[in-house]
């Protein structure tokens, strides 16, 4: 039985939810101080250039002016990371739709994120001051000095625990989200005994797609986390093996940006042309640009939603997903869907619609996915290939023609 929520305490959560919105002016009066700063800075500047015009300008002089503008910069662009940030964190979502002019950071911000950054940028605009100290010892006193140097040195003290405090923090919110994840589809033996998953390719031409991340320990939790069924990479896959297959789109979705321009990637293809395994290694690429991942079949994505909404938390379960930029959906088509299934789908879709990405392989094109999901079909993949790479892939199935080289030989 679906639980029913009470209207009077759903108000009321929404209510106090929307009290969020108060935040929004002080936001921009922030604003209004970052134009302030834009003032300070233009003021600094024109009376550096008449110094130097009327040739009143010492060594000394120009370098302490030119660490006041640093200095202003650098607390406009404070500024600016509390503004964006702070806004995207706790008031809404900035719906930059993938604007080729959004931060590399927003992408995924959060609480953490936004602390450490704006105690690094906070040692170094103290790391300014001091550097000015130093440039005009001749006018500071020592007292002056010593506390300077003491003020810098535990605001590096406090940044680096905060940094350290937030890795644990990043893990443990990982590690959680992998005890919700689906588990990995477990690999199904074929008669040699080898495990059934996407091809396993020899090594392409490396100048096809862009050089794989270095190694990174919360990258590698992420990883374990997202449930792949094994661990691939692109430098791996036989790009000579499909018919007609498009190198450059393969190594423009190497980069991951498709991640945060909140885009979808759609491979469709006969089983065994590398479908999965392109998609796991996007996941992969994925987690070490500093995204969560979930990978699940189709079948276990059903079975997922369908326990969530049968136990009343459907909208729990969304909303969970939601912490993870990128969802990986394995093998649609593979399953026949009914109904129900089909609408649990296509609320997983609506649902991160231009907000959060999704790679989908499938066994047929777009227009037959009627033959899966019925009269939902059409408005699902209205919104799945709306903001989507769609990658055809086509030729024999890797597999079999391992198996029919093996029993040639």
């Amino acid at each position: 039985m679906a639980h029913v929520q009470n209207p009077t305490t759903t108000t009321l959560g929404y209510a106090l939810f929307a009290t969020r919105w108060l935040q929004a002016p002080l936001y921009f009066g922030l604003v209004a101080a970052q134009g302030v700063y834009v003032y300070k800075f233009f003021k600094e500047l024109w009376t550096l250039i008449l110094m130097c015009v009327t040739g009143h300008a010492t060594e000394t002089y120009v370098m302490l002016a030119v660490l006041k503008l640093v200095d202003v910069v650098m607390i406009a662009n404070l500024l600016i990371m509390v503004i964006v940030g702070g806004y995207e964190t706790f008031v809404s979502r900035i719906g930059l739709q993938g604007h080729r002019d959004q931060p590399e950071w927003l992408s995924h911000v959060n609480s953490n994120v936004l602390k450490v950054k704006l105690a690094t940028a906070i040692v170094g605009i103290s790391s300014v001051h001091l550097l000015q100290m130093f440039v005009d010892v001749h006018h500071t006193s020592r007292h002056a000095l010593l506390w300077g140097t003491v003020i810098h040195m535990a605001f590096i003290a406090s940044a680096a625990i905060l940094a350290y405090m937030s890795g644990p923090m990043v893990a443990h919110t990982d590690r959680g989200h992998a005890d919700r994840a689906p588990a990995a589809p477990a690999p199904a033996p074929d008669h040699g005994g080898r495990r059934h998953t996407e091809p396993e390719s020899p090594r392409p031409p490396a100048a096809a797609v862009p050089p794989q991340p270095g190694p990174d320990a919360d990258a590698e939790a992420r990883i374990r986390a997202a449930g792949f069924p094994a661990r691939k990479v692109l430098e791996e896959f036989d790009q000579q093996h499909p018919r007609g297959f498009d190198r450059e789109v393969l190594a423009r979705l190497g980069k991951a940006d498709f991640v945060t321009a909140r885009r979808n990637v759609v491979f469709v293809g006969p089983p065994g042309t590398g479908k999965t395994h392109l998609a796991v290694a996007l996941g992969v690429r994925a987690c070490q640009a500093g995204h969560r991942v979930l990978f699940a079949t189709a079948a276990e994505w059903a079975a997922r939603l369908a326990d969530a909404r049968a136990a009343g938390r459907l909208d729990a379960e969304l909303s969970a997903l939601d912490d993870h930029p990128l969802l990986i959906v394995d093998e649609v088509g593979y399953t026949p869907c009914d109904a129900a299934t089909a609408g649990l789908f296509f609320q997983l879709v609506a649902r991160r619609y231009e907000r959060a990405s999704l790679i989908v392989t499938s066994d047929r094109p777009l227009g037959r996915w009627d033959e899966v999901f019925g009269p939902s079909a059409p408005a699902l993949t209205d919104r799945l290939a709306h903001h989507a790479e769609i990658v055809r892939l086509d030729g024999d199935s890797y597999r079999t023609r391992r198996a029919t080289s093996a029993w040639a030989d």
